[in-house]
């Protein structure tokens, strides 16, 4: 059996040398690379008989696993675009990304919660939706394939609509390849890697940093259950190198952890200390849980910077300084800086927009042309996101829409306050939105996820923020709930945020509230 594939996209593990080893395992199913390049190539074979052409659109909802993987090499393998669809979206949602992506095929999977609810979508719609165990493909043969033009479409990721209705971002075959490698230069990804995966497949963490990543080098990706315990259990096993998350699901392997009694506890920690690599992204990781991670693990995690748009920024060094609350700095191949509102650089220690250049910054936001123009700037992408530069090292202030709180005249990090809040031995988590004030602009508020039972009231909570905060980062308002409304990759809904104050004030108070009172 030749390999056909050259050091593009699909990577190294595609070569015949690589052939009988193991790619991806879920559970006790193993599949070799040679047996994955073999199901790719069936399914695009059946994709050109279904008459795709090349640029035609992909849509997939697949769970983690061999069959997934296999479509995606396949789409690349037809010339088609990839479109990863959220497992974890609920049938409208799905409607936003058929409609707007519109794709030419539609593959669903029946393991999937609503995977034949979107099969009637698409049918209503009049697409082809193949539904993927009525007529799995046959081992295929193998037949050449031409290299991609860098500039070819690859993937249509949608973003996580933290800010507005998701948007699709489209990346070329060399905004891939770029974000890859990158990564496996930074990182020092080998084929003796094995990595546990417990991240969403539609997202660039999940099918960049982790699978692609690991594809590309010929390692082995282990798709893992999100279950805790289960996956202290493969952290302790001391056969992994390598392990990549957001911050909720370490917070929830820490919590797991303290739970574990204390022989179980010392065997995960052991197994855990032995890999290579442990990675945190997608969302602010608080220090508090950086701390606490080494203490169990010996580990500082990695933290490091990315957005849909660019894949990969910035990154603290795999060897050397991880500064806590810090993103590191640009990654090979990439360019940073930050500027003020006219667009030039800021002087060191100043906050500014950070703006990323590099040849794996996305290509065009799905048909919306203007809004593709206005994200860039001679060149630089602009993040939306603002920072500042401390003695060589990035650190993210938040999300400028989102996270930039102007409030009776000063600019405020939510990501601050939030740092400082979740310090407090009352509160488990924590965020901070503005509200609308006449008077204020915005209105810092804050809801909080109690630890236990202790409920310090507002005012409690406000003289605790003196001692740590100036008088304006102050939350004016503290709404306590059960839990932070979140996405698939932990990031919190902050306009979900903001209504829980809209909603949770009696009639007669919200006017008084919006006065400032």
């Amino acid at each position: 059996m030749s390999f056909p594939y050259s050091d593009w996209t699909l990577g190294r593990g595609c070569r015949e040398a690589f052939a009988g080893r193991v790619a991806l395992v879920d559970g006790t199913s193993a599949t070799s690379y040679g047996e994955l390049c073999s199901r790719a190539a069936a399914w695009s074979d059946r994709l050109a008989e279904a008459g795709i052409r090349k640029g035609d659109r992909l849509a997939y909802l697949i769970p983690p696993g061999a069959d997934h993987c296999a479509v995606l090499w396949g789409a690349w393998r037809a010339g088609a675009v990839a479109v990863p669809i959220a497992l974890s979206h609920p049938p409208p949602e799905v409607l936003h990304v058929l409609d707007d992506a519109d794709p030419a095929v539609v593959i669903v999977s029946r393991e999937t919660e609503h995977g034949l609810a979107v099969v009637d979508l698409c049918r209503g719609q009049q697409r082809l939706a193949v539904v993927l165990e009525e007529s799995p493909p046959a081992a295929g043969s193998f037949s050449p394939v031409p290299m991609p033009s860098q500039t070819q479409p690859a993937l249509m990721i949608y973003t996580s609509g933290t800010t507005g209705r998701p948007k699709g971002v489209v990346t070329t075959h060399g905004n891939v390849s770029a974000q890859i490698q990158a990564l496996v230069e930074a990182w020092k990804w080998t084929e003796g890697d094995r990595i546990l995966h417990v991240l969403p497949l539609h997202h660039v963490h999940g099918l960049i940093n982790v699978l692609s990543c690991a594809l590309w080098s010929g390692a082995c990706c282990e798709f893992g259950s999100g279950a805790p315990e289960r996956a202290w259990d493969r952290l302790g096993s001391g056969e992994l190198s390598l392990f990549m998350a957001v911050p909720t699901v370490y917070g929830r392997l820490i919590r797991a952890w303290d739970e574990a009694p204390r022989p179980l506890q010392e065997k995960w920690s052991a197994g855990a200390a032995r890999l290579r690599l442990m990675v945190s992204g997608s969302a602010a990781l608080p220090v508090e849980t950086l701390n606490r991670w080494r203490e169990i693990t010996g580990h500082t995690l990695l933290e490091r910077y990315g957005m849909t748009e660019i894949g990969m920024g910035l990154s603290n060094p795999l060897e050397g300084e991880r500064r806590p609350g810090h993103v590191g700095q640009p990654l090979p191949g990439v360019e940073a800086r930050i500027v003020g509102p006219d667009g030039r650089t800021v002087a060191t220690g100043t906050s500014g927009e950070i703006e990323i250049r590099g040849p794996q910054v996305f290509a065009e936001y799905w048909r919306r042309p203007e809004e593709t123009r206005a994200a860039f700037r001679e060149g630089w992408f602009r993040t939306g996101d603002e920072g500042v530069l401390d003695d060589g090292y990035y650190r993210i202030l938040g999300r400028r829409s989102v996270d930039i709180l102007k409030t009776g005249g000063y600019k405020v990090s939510a990501l601050e306050i939030e740092e400082a809040y979740r310090r407090h031995p009352a509160v488990a988590d924590l965020a901070v939105v503005g509200v609308a004030d006449p008077d204020w602009g915005e209105r810092v508020c804050a809801a909080w996820v109690p630890a236990g039972e202790e409920r310090p009231s507002p005012d409690e909570l406000r003289a605790w923020g003196k001692e740590r905060l100036a008088p304006y980062k102050i939350p004016r308002e503290f709404l306590p709930v059960d839990g932070l409304p979140r996405n698939a990759m932990g990031k919190v809904q902050k306009p979900s945020v903001a209504a829980m104050f809209e909603s949770s004030l009696p009639d007669t108070e919200t006017d008084e509230v919006r006065r400032g009172r």
